[in-house]
C-alpha cells in the first residue's frame, strides 16, 4: 500500500513523520509524495496559527479528490486541539498521545500485516541528508500567545541511550547530519542516566555522549531558550562535529511586548546570551523568530523591536503576525491590531530578514567552509545546493553527484537566498 505523509510546523512535527515514515517503511509500506495518489493519506499538522490550520484542511480535502477510496487520517497539534474540526475531513482523527502507535492502528484497519517490500525511492532520497531526532516533548511555559501547552501538556525526555542508539541507526543508513529536536530542547533530562555528580543527565551530558560514542559527522541543535545556553553547553562546540548554528526565539525587541507575552527573559538577558555565543564562536550564525501585531502592539513598540533586531545581527529572521489561537490569554486581550497594519509591519520585517542575512554571508566572502550538499535545484541541473555548519545556504556547480556529500567549498557571491560557491574539493569529507 502507498502511504504519503503531509507535514507543517516545527521541527518537532518533522521529526516524528520522520520517525513515523520510517516505521511505515519498514512494516512494508511504500512511502511516496505527499502529492502523489496514495491509499494511506496522513497529515501530521500544526496549530500554532490560523494559517497552518487552514492548510491541514485544505491538504486533507485535496487528499479526498486524488483518491476518493483512500483512508485519510490526521494527526498532530491541530488533531489534539479540535478533533471536532477535522472530523469532517478525516476518516481518523489522532492525538499527539496516540500518534506513536499510529502505524498499529493503520495496520488493523488496513489487514495489511507485516508483509514487507522494498522501501520507497522517494523516501530514501527525501529523507537521507539531515535527520531530525526527537529528544525531548511537551511545554509548561506561560507564554500568553501559545497554543502549544494546551496541545502538547505532557512533559518528558526520551532517554539518552535511546537517543544514541537512533543516531548511530541514522550513521549506518548513511545520514552525514542529525538534528536534535523537541519542543523545549534546553530543558531535556534523563533520570536514569546521571551524571558524576549525581544529577541527572541534561543536554551538555547528551550532547557530550552523542559526540563521543557515535560517529555522526555533524550535530545540529533546534531552538534554545536564552537561560538554556551557558558557557558550559558552549565549551561542547569546540568539537568541529557540533554545527555553528543557534536559533534563539525572541518574539519581540520590545521590553514590554515581552512583559505582555509572559516569555522568560528580559531584553537584557537575551542580548547577554547572544554576546556569550559571539564571544565563545565568533563565527556562529543566531537566528530567530518575531512576532508581528501581537495585541497592544504600538507603533512605538514595534519600531523598538526593529530597531533591537537591527542592530542584533541576526543571520536570518523568521517573521510571522499574531494569531490569536483559541484558549489562549492573548486571544483575549484587548486591542487587538488589525490586519492591514499587522502586514505592513511583517513586510518592514522581512526586508530587514533578507538585509540580515545578505550582510551575515558577506562576512564569509572568500573563505572555504565545508558544504553538506542536499539536491540539485532541478533535474539535469548541475547545481546543488546545501548548508555550512552555520546554516549558510550554498549553491554550486558541479560535474559529479554531491547530494549527501560533504566538500570544501569557497564562498564567492551572493545568489539569493544565499552564496554562491566553488567547489575546491570534490573528494567527500
Amino acid at each position: 500500500m502507498r502511504v504519503a505523509f503531509y507535514t507543517l510546523g516545527c521541527k518537532l512535527n518533522q521529526a516524528e513523520t520522520e520517525s513515523l515514515a520510517g516505521q511505515f517503511s519498514q512494516s512494508g509500506f511504500q512511502i511516496v509524495s505527499p502529492n502523489d495518489v496514495a491509499d494511506i493519506y496522513i497529515a501530521n499538522t500544526c496549530t500554532v496559527t490560523h494559517i497552518a490550520d487552514r492548510k491541514s484542511r485544505h491538504w486533507l480535502r485535496l487528499a479526498r479528490r486524488r483518491n476518493p477510496q483512500a483512508l485519510i487520517i490526521a494527526t498532530g497539534c491541530y488533531a489534539q486541539r479540535s478533533r471536532q474540526e477535522l472530523a469532517p475531513l478525516a476518516d481518523l482523527v489522532v492525538d499527539n498521545q496516540e500518534k506513536q502507535h499510529l502505524l498499529a492502528v493503520t495496520q488493523s484497519l488496513t489487514e495489511l500485516g507485516g508483509s514487507q517490500t522494498k522501501q520507497s525511492p522517494i523516501f530514501a532520497v527525501t529523507m537521507r541528508t539531515r535527520s531530525l531526532i526527537k529528544i525531548q516533548d511537551g511545554c509548561h511555559s506561560p507564554c500568553t500567545y501559545c497554543i502549544v501547552p494546551k496541545v502538547r501538556p505532557h512533559e518528558y525526555s526520551l532517554p539518552a541511550s535511546q537517543i544514541i542508539d537512533e543516531v548511530k541507526r541514522k550513521v549506518a543508513l548513511g545520514h552525514k547530519e542529525v538534528v536534535l529536536t523537541g519542543t523545549q530542547v534546553g530543558s531535556y533530562k534523563d533520570a536514569v542516566m546521571s551524571t558524576s555528580e549525581g544529577f541527572s543527565a541534561d543536554l551538555t551530558d547528551l550532547i557530550q555522549c552523542i559526540l563521543d560514542d557515535t560517529g555522526i559527522e555533524r550535530l545540529r541543535l533546534s531552538s534554545l531558550q536564552p537561560s538554556e545556553v551557558s558557557s558550559k553547553l558552549l565549551a561542547l562546540w569546540q568539537d568541529e562535529r557540533l554545527c555553528r548554528h543557534f536559533h534563539l526565539a525572541l518574539q519581540s525587541g520590545s521590553e514590554t511586548v515581552l512583559q505582555r507575552m509572559k516569555r522568560s527573559y528580559s531584553l537584557d538577558q537575551y542580548q547577554r546570551t547572544m554576546n556569550l555565543i559571539k564571544e565563545t564562536i565568533p563565527e556562529a550564525a543566531i537566528t530567530t523568530d518575531i512576532m508581528v501585531g501581537f495585541p497592544g502592539e504600538s507603533d512605538e513598540e514595534f519600531e523598538q523591536s526593529h530597531s533591537f533586531c537591527q542592530q542584533a545581527g541576526f543571520a536570518n529572521i523568521h517573521v510571522f503576525p499574531f494569531s490569536p489561537r483559541p484558549e489562549t490569554t492573548a486571544a483575549r486581550m484587548p486591542k487587538q491590531i488589525k490586519d492591514k497594519v499587522k502586514q505592513e509591519r511583517n513586510q518592514r520585517m522581512l526586508e530587514l530578514s533578507r538585509s540580515c542575512r545578505r550582510r551575515f554571508c558577506e562576512q564569509f566572502f572568500r573563505q572555504t567552509m565545508p558544504v553538506l550538499w542536499e539536491k540539485e535545484t532541478g533535474p539535469g541541473s548541475g547545481i546543488y545546493s546545501g548548508l555550512t555548519s552555520n546554516y549558510i545556504r550554498v549553491f554550486a556547480h558541479s560535474e559529479k553527484p554531491l547530494s549527501n556529500e560533504i566538500t570544501t567549498v569557497r564562498l564567492v557571491e551572493l545568489h539569493n537566498p544565499g552564496i554562491r560557491g566553488q567547489i575546491v574539493n570534490e573528494n567527500p569529507g
